[in-house]
């Protein structure tokens, strides 16, 4: 066991854990957390700390947030894993910060990837946080406000990280190229251009950058005199795509369908193509965008341009034949078509008035003139009687009214004047005059 202990210890650690800031001085990045004044860093510095939940995306810094903590409280500090930890494992630990408690110790505890855990595992936790046994921290790349339990939630405030900027992971990179920890005992030739790349490829990712960075130094080329040249070449083979932050089962997955349809609304065909690109990019299926590409030419197009619907059903056809990568042409020209298509959204405002009164007078009986009577003794009860077939007339339609008598003269659909649909606004405001004026003479008549 020593032996094997002993080569382990000979096996140098990544980058990325070597130089993990072990101060709020050599933190990068969240200053609208961290800097001079802000709460997050009074609360640390004056080791007040009270149970949070740290959420943000991954490699911006929780963990080592955490750590830090852990560096400058007066606490004791037990760090735990989501991933391998059960509730056992939890209880033997609440367990711990009570006997802690009792000793006048305060205990925090860290948990990683704190959405992992179910609603019992995290249940555990609870008792404890709100007798003051622990504090606990957790991070999450997941919204809490669906990862995590209400009651626990509640307890937790709830830090945002967010993705670090290019420029602060620029920063990072120099620190490990120049640092002791790093790369400092090294001569390394790398550009500022190069060093900018490796920034934007890792998309915010401070854990990343410094991934790449490692791997284009190991992977540089070496000259007689130990000297290492990373060139664009080197970065190339060892960056072949850019990595793109997406969870097909996460909130970034709605964040980005939000974002398709939004653009789509506001006209803005660029900005369409671009969450196009980035879910086809990311690995979306191509037929979950097509999907929402046809309620979107429902919803939000309508009879405005009643060929939107068209278009999108036969993208959607266009992708279930071909798929990807082929289909991202095709679906390129359905959400530039709805961009660029007039825009109303009396479909969807329609039915959801509807649906209201619908909800509200559901046991309204079907007026018994626009029934059926297959039989005779429907036909004795009056089903279908008075009923006006609309074919038989010279304007194809009557005054008869289909709606139930307590909603007589509800309206519904209020076409709006954008595109076709202003045609649909005279032509229904014809109709509507033409059968007040033979209702008016019934009236009379009667």
């Amino acid at each position: 066991m020593e032996q094997m202990s002993f080569f382990e210890n000979m096996v140098p650690e990544p980058l990325a854990e070597r130089m993990r800031p072990e101060s709020l001085a050599e933190y990068v990045g969240q200053d609208q957390l961290l800097g001079e004044g802000r709460v997050l860093r009074r609360l640390i510095e004056s080791d007040q700390i009270s149970s949070m939940i740290f959420w943000g995306p991954p490699g911006v810094g929780k963990t080592t947030l955490a750590r830090i903590i852990a560096h400058t409280t007066k606490s004791k500090f037990i760090d735990f894993s989501a991933v391998t930890s059960g509730i056992k494992d939890i209880r033997n630990v609440m367990q711990q910060a009570e006997e802690n408690r009792r000793y006048g110790e305060r205990t925090i505890v860290f948990v990683d990837e704190i959405h992992r855990f179910n609603k019992a595992q995290q249940d555990a936790f609870l008792p404890f946080v709100e007798k003051g046994s622990i504090i606990l921290i957790g991070a999450t790349t997941e919204n809490p406000s669906f990862e995590i339990n209400a009651a626990l939630l509640s307890r937790c405030k709830v830090f945002v990280l967010k993705s670090l900027s290019a420029e602060d992971i620029v920063k990072l990179l120099h620190n490990a190229l120049t640092g002791s920890k790093g790369f400092g005992d090294m001569d390394i030739d790398i550009s500022d251009d190069t060093l900018e790349k490796i920034a934007v490829f890792a998309n915010g990712d401070a854990r990343g950058a410094l991934s790449t960075l490692e791997m284009v130094v190991l992977n540089g080329d070496v000259d007689g005199q130990g000297k290492i040249t990373v060139t664009d070449e080197t970065l190339e083979q060892c960056t072949s795509k850019k990595s793109l932050l997406y969870d097909k089962h996460g909130e970034e997955h709605y964040n980005l369908i939000s974002a398709l349809h939004k653009s789509m609304r506001n006209s803005d065909p660029d900005a369409a193509v671009y969450w196009l690109a980035r879910m086809l990019e990311a690995g979306e299926d191509p037929l979950y965008i097509a999907r929402r590409v046809v309620r979107f030419a429902s919803e939000d197009v309508g009879l405005a341009d009643y060929r939107a619907l068209e278009q999108a059903v036969a993208a959607y056809q266009a992708c279930h034949f071909i798929g990807m990568p082929e289909c991202s042409v095709h679906l390129t020209q359905a959400v530039i078509y709805m961009a660029m298509a007039p825009k109303s959204n009396a479909m969807e405002t329609a039915y959801l008035s509807a649906k209201e009164d619908a909800l509200s007078t559901i046991a309204e009986p079907v007026p018994l003139h626009i029934r059926n009577a297959p039989t005779k003794l429907m036909k004795d009860l009056d089903y279908g009687k008075g009923y006006v077939y609309a074919h038989n007339t010279q304007e194809k339609m009557s005054e008869m009214e289909c709606m139930p008598e307590n909603l007589a003269g509800r309206e519904y659909y209020k076409p709006t004047e954008q595109g076709f649909e202003e045609k649909y606004k005279e032509r229904l405001k014809a109709i509507k005059k033409w059968k007040k004026e033979k209702r008016d003479i019934e009236n009379r008549n009667n």
